[in-house]
């Protein structure tokens, strides 16, 4: 069966401050660099679509050329929310394509074996995302701050409460609807996964990965800068 993925990449990332976060330097490349090698290297994987910024298009396209010159990197312009950038990477999958990958290029660290998991997944469900089993206690907090700081509300109880990461697998046409439905509905999500909840689907829980994650603040890229040059044999 054939698969894509489909890189999300046209976040500002505002919280990062240096321009769109994709392009963020980790590692000496782009930040977007390292999932697309990780996408090139997975065995079941025919092709990337690549969501970036308007007028980032030819800057995304040098970067993959130099970081996966042999794999099919088609360069996709975004939208002004996470759900339709996706939608619109998803108009360039092929029709006959059997299933996608979804992946936010804010988490770099994705391995291989993390991206082989959910599509594996998807011979038993429509939907897998990679997630983490919740070990932190829960609290809800008021949403007015008094003496600029928020208090609780309430202990949430853990059980049963996984964070969900990136990738996310789909077989590729319950994935265009669902994305269709939101569309037509002014849908907005953090993630693709609940686009088939809310249509009733049953989406598989697949064992991610602590350190595949998300980079949103500058500590966040330090951290991940170290992970990289640990994994590399670094000091």
């Amino acid at each position: 069966m054939s698969a894509w993925a489909i890189v999300a990449a046209a976040g500002q990332g505002s919280r990062l401050g240096v321009g769109p976060k994709a392009f963020a330097r980790l590692g000496g490349s782009a930040m977007v660099a390292h999932s697309l090698v990780a996408f090139a290297k997975a065995p079941g994987i025919d092709a990337i679509v690549l969501v970036v910024p308007a007028g980032f298009e030819d800057e995304a396209r040098s970067v993959a050329s130099s970081a996966v010159p042999a794999a099919r990197v088609e360069v996709v312009t975004g939208a002004q929310t996470r759900r339709a950038s996706v939608h619109a990477g998803l108009a360039a999958v092929p029709a006959d394509v059997d299933r996608v990958v979804v992946h936010d290029a804010a988490r770099p660290l994705v391995s291989v074996a993390l991206i082989e998991a959910v599509l594996d997944a998807l011979d038993h469900s429509v939907g897998a995302v990679a997630a983490v089993a919740e070990s932190d206690t829960l609290k809800r907090a008021t949403q007015e701050h008094s003496a600029d700081r928020p208090f609780v509300t309430e202990t949430v109880p853990r059980a049963g409460l996984w964070r969900a990461q990136t990738p996310q697998a789909f077989h590729a046409p319950t994935l265009r609807l669902a994305h269709a439905r939101a569309a037509a509905e002014a849908y907005e999500a953090t993630d693709d996964a609940v686009l088939l909840e809310r249509a009733g689907e049953r989406v598989a829980l697949v064992p991610g990965d602590e350190r595949n994650l998300k980079v949103t603040t500058p500590d966040d890229l330090a951290l991940a800068e170290r992970l990289l040059d640990a994994a590399r044999g670094g000091a």
